[in-house]
This record gives structure tokens, C-alpha cells and sequence, in this order.
């Protein structure tokens, strides 16, 4: 006999929504389907109560990718990346001694959602996002200085969301949200 809880159909939650929004986008940008089939999935999706008909807008896509990462390097010095780069979907960025500054304010982000790895010994780290991005920091460990970062009172809908993980040892981290 099974639990009675077994036998619900599950409910999904935002971050279920979220990625089927951004699997259907990504289909789109990748023309795996059409604008009209796009407009339906994303009814679809946003629509679904439950965890069963989330999956059956999302059946007929590609399997989903792991996305391209890249890794930004030094041993000592500086990293900087700022104006109209391309952000990967993956970013990793490693330093043992040193500072880096990433902009993302002008940057090209064609993702959703940007994870950025740190890696970082000695220095500290300063990263602009987009005005409307959404940036978690949960799975980042600091060592010797606290995080600093004030997110924004009222984010605006449809930026992306920026997820930054990883180590730092002796530094600090700055994250703030650009002007314009």
C-alpha cells in the first residue's frame, strides 16, 4: 500500500516554472521551434499547477545542455572583463593573488540564469551585474572578509539571474547592481 501523499500529483514550484520559461526560450533562440510553438509552451507553462503538465510542455524540446563554461585564469595580476563581452552561460574564475572586476552592466548575456565559480585566493573581487538581475550568493564561502552586497528593494521582472558560488580566501567581495 502507498503512502496517501505518494498518490498526489506533485506540485511545482517557481524554480520548476523558471527553468521550463528558460528551456523554452532557449529552444527558441536555438530554433528548435517555432515563435507560435514558444507562445504556447510558455501558456502552457505558466498555466501548469502541476508537476505533470509542466513536463508535457517541455517534452518535445532538446535535451537540455549543461551550457558552455569558461574559465578566466591567473596566478598573479589582474582579470577584468568590462564593456559588451559575452557571458557564458558557466564562468570560472580563478586568481591566487590578485584582484578582478567584472562588469556585466553592458555585457551580453544571452542566459537566464549565469553561474559564476570563484576561485580566489589573496584579493579581493568586484562585480557590477545588470540593473534587473536577480544574483544569489548562497553557495559562496568567504574565508576572511564578509560579502558585501545590498539587493535591490524592488528587482525588476525578466533580468537574468546571476548565481555566484565557490571559495574565497583573504578578500572581499563587492557586488552591486549598475545604475542604468
Amino acid at each position: 500500500m502507498s503512502h496517501p501523499s505518494e498518490d498526489l500529483p506533485s506540485r511545482i514550484t517557481e524554480e520548476d516554472r523558471d527553468t521550463a520559461v528558460r528551456r523554452l526560450q532557449d529552444a527558441y533562440a536555438g530554433g528548435d521551434i517555432s515563435h507560435e510553438e514558444m507562445d504556447e509552451g510558455l501558456h502552457q507553462v505558466l498555466t501548469a499547477e502541476m508537476r505533470s503538465e509542466l513536463m508535457s510542455a517541455v517534452a518535445s524540446l532538446p535535451e537540455e545542455s549543461a551550457g558552455s563554461t569558461s574559465t578566466i585564469a591567473a596566478a598573479g595580476g589582474r582579470i577584468r572583463r568590462r564593456g559588451a563581452w559575452r557571458v557564458p552561460r558557466g564562468l570560472k574564475v580563478e586568481s591566487a593573488f590578485g584582484k578582478v572586476r567584472l562588469d556585466l552592466s553592458r555585457a551580453v548575456i544571452e542566459h537566464a540564469v549565469v553561474d559564476i565559480e570563484l576561485r580566489l585566493g589573496t584579493g579581493g573581487a568586484k562585480i557590477t551585474v545588470p540593473r534587473d538581475a536577480i544574483v544569489d550568493v548562497e553557495n559562496l564561502r568567504t574565508g576572511w572578509k564578509d560579502l558585501l552586497y545590498k539587493p535591490q528593494r524592488r528587482p525588476r521582472p525578466g533580468g537574468p539571474k546571476i548565481r555566484i558560488s565557490g571559495a574565497m580566501g583573504y578578500g572581499r567581495l563587492r557586488i552591486r547592481h549598475a545604475r542604468r
